[in-house]
């Protein structure tokens, strides 16, 4: 199953006179990547097909570390005539492995804790959720680590959403185990976001909502009414091999560079900055 064809509809019940009503859900890719960071499109092209070649109602950009891709993008949805929602978001590199922080448009170190992170994304009005959970293919939150944290009794440091469906190699090795663990023990939002690095992903797994626009998403998953689905990631072979090897080239001088130049340049600034209000 490709991008397309994910819509559901679901009838509730209404009173005789009235007729039953159609209560809407909608697709969301929380987790996509542009070329401000490894991603291999940039944003004009990304939100283009977004609008021409997938059914989503609502995309996230989550450059690693840096929080300029999803600005860049904002601007360019903003210009556009665009018929779905836009969401600025990063993905950060704590300690504990990766974390999206959706809702937010100020930077957020990396390198901190888990439980740190957490809290800044919070405190920057943010929605926090881990992707793909518990995978050795990336950098992510171990099973131990997510225990423990959600173990604490600090609600401020406890993330909204785990990413349940991820159509990367990453994310697809360890869904079925992430999504048993939420509900068995987390109970946190399940989502789904491509984690794309090229435009033919984009759309191949979602967040399911009821609604269609961002604002209804993100109550759904304050209210943790949200559910997941993953289709089938673009073949190796449609991407080509020699777009493959360039995308991991850029992954391994892009994402290190943004992690490591933003602690240096902590280093040599005399203020910190703030989040939030906090230091």
């Amino acid at each position: 199953m490709g991008a397309r064809g994910y819509n559901a509809a679901m009838m509730d019940s209404a009173s005789p006179d009235d007729g039953p009503t159609i209560q809407r859900f909608g697709r969301a890719d929380l987790q996509t990547h542009t070329a401000h960071g490894d991603g291999m499109a940039d944003a004009q092209a990304m939100l283009d097909y977004v609008e021409t070649s997938t059914d989503l109602d609502v995309v996230a950009v989550t450059d690693h570390d840096d929080v300029g891709g999803a600005l860049a993008a904002r601007e360019v949805h903003a210009r556009g005539n665009y018929r779905f929602d836009f969401v600025p978001g990063i993905e950060i590199t704590t300690r504990a492995g990766h974390l999206l922080a959706l809702w937010v448009d100020e930077p957020i170190p990396s390198l901190r804790s888990l439980a740190e992170s957490v809290e800044l994304v919070h405190r920057a009005g943010g929605i926090a959720v881990v992707p793909h959970p518990f995978s050795w293919l990336t950098r992510s939150v171990g099973r131990r680590t997510l225990d423990r944290l959600l173990d604490n009794g600090d609600s401020a440091t406890h993330p909204d959403g785990i990413e349940v469906a991820n159509t990367s190699l990453a994310g697809r090795v360890t869904s079925a185990r992430a999504l048993r663990r939420n509900r068995e023990r987390y109970g946190l939002a399940e989502t789904g976001g491509s984690d794309a690095h090229f435009l033919e992903a984009v759309g191949t797994a979602a967040t399911i909502f009821p609604g269609r626009t961002a604002a209804e998403l993100r109550e759904a998953i304050e209210a943790r009414v949200t559910t997941a689905q993953a289709g089938r990631a673009p073949s190796m072979r449609r991407l080509g091999f020699k777009r493959l090897a360039a995308q991991q080239v850029r992954g391994l001088s892009v994402t290190p560079r943004k992690v490591i130049g933003a602690q240096l340049e902590k280093w040599r600034s005399p203020t910190p900055p703030t989040i939030g209000g906090v230091r």
